[in-house]
């Protein structure tokens, strides 16, 4: 069974930095598409960034330019560097992993930025 988990979430005031990270079990971990989504209080869930097996980056236009990605395929963590953040990043903020059928979520990890 895959476990996510992840990590590094907590209160940050505007204009701060964060990191989140998780970590994926098992052994198929450099076969996954990474992605990191987030979800608002009343807002669907939505996607923020991904990594592709092939460390293709892609980001949504509200974070591109103040996330990263990255991943580390020898430690099976991909993080997530936040950076310049505002009242609208607030969320809970979910790991997601991905290959063919294969489809795992985190439980999830909470940012909040007061305004």
């Amino acid at each position: 069974q895959v476990h996510v988990a992840e990590s590094g979430g907590g209160l940050v005031q505007p204009g701060g930095s964060l990191r989140l990270f998780c970590t994926v079990s098992g052994s198929n971990f450099p076969r996954y598409d990474l992605a990191w989504y987030r979800q608002a209080p009343g807002n669907q869930r939505e996607l923020v960034a991904r990594i592709s097996n092939e460390y293709i980056r892609t980001y949504s236009t509200s974070v591109e330019g103040r996330f990263i990605i990255n991943r580390d395929n020898a430690k099976n963590t991909v993080d997530l560097q936040m950076s310049r953040l505002e009242p609208e990043d607030t969320a809970v903020y979910y790991c997601n992993a991905a290959y063919s059928q294969f489809d795992y979520w985190g439980l999830g990890t909470l940012v909040t930025v007061p305004e």
